[in-house]
């Protein structure tokens, strides 16, 4: 998988950490508080999108009478505690964050996350320092699938596309590290378990764990 690598790229939620769950506890309680029940279909339509074509989203499609920035604030303060307290790292992670880091193989993140929760996570984690590039979808043109946020971080790299694998759980995700003309590893997350063999056939590679890697 690592062969001819000389970057990795990775999602943040649902990849690095086990997040995803939290989200739709979030959303749930945000729209509670404005009136609303949690759409079925309300993951499937932000999918992919930065965090602020999110934030816009929820203010066309439930008419809030509220800021982009009041929107997303309220979001960063509601996921604060949660991050810090419940989030834990996905199995494995630094173990190959350690692994990619004494072979010389550069590290970043393309996440649609805020920038502040993004800091605050990998902060908290200890992991900081394994990474040459952060960056969030709100600093490219457009999210995922759009390939945009991963061809930023290749270039802070400064690897080219072909060198690059990248490592998401969500369909949009791997669309747009595929659009970005990279390879692909889909990471099993219980949040979208129902599509895994889409997950699987989307992409190059597949792992339940990164314990995969590191232990082969």
């Amino acid at each position: 998988m690592l062969e001819g690598i000389k970057a990795v790229i990775f999602d943040l939620d649902g990849t690095l950490v086990d997040s995803m769950w939290m989200w739709k506890d979030i959303d749930i309680e945000f729209l509670g508080k404005y009136g609303y029940e949690l759409p079925s279909n309300l993951q499937s339509e932000i999918e992919g999108m930065s965090f602020s074509e999110t934030a816009e989203y929820f203010k066309n499609r439930f008419n809030l009478n509220i800021s982009l920035d009041e929107i997303k604030a309220e979001w960063n303060q509601m996921a604060w505690i949660k991050y810090l307290n419940e989030v834990p790292l996905k199995e494995g992670v630094e173990d190959f964050l350690r692994y990619l880091k004494s072979n010389h193989i550069k590290a970043g993140i393309a996440t649609s996350n805020s920038r502040e929760l993004v800091n605050l996570i990998i902060e908290s984690h200890g992991v900081k320092d394994y990474f040459d590039s952060v960056r969030t979808s709100c600093e490219v043109e457009r999210g995922k699938p759009s390939p945009d946020i991963y061809l930023l971080v290749a270039k802070d790299l400064g690897v080219e596309v072909d060198q690059c694998l990248v490592f998401e759980d969500v369909i949009q995700g791997i669309m747009a590290g595929k659009n970005a003309g990279m390879k692909v590893c889909a990471v099993y997350d219980h949040f979208s378990k129902e599509v895994t063999m889409h997950k699987k056939e989307l992409s190059d590679y597949y792992i339940e764990s990164f314990y995969e890697i590191v232990n082969q």
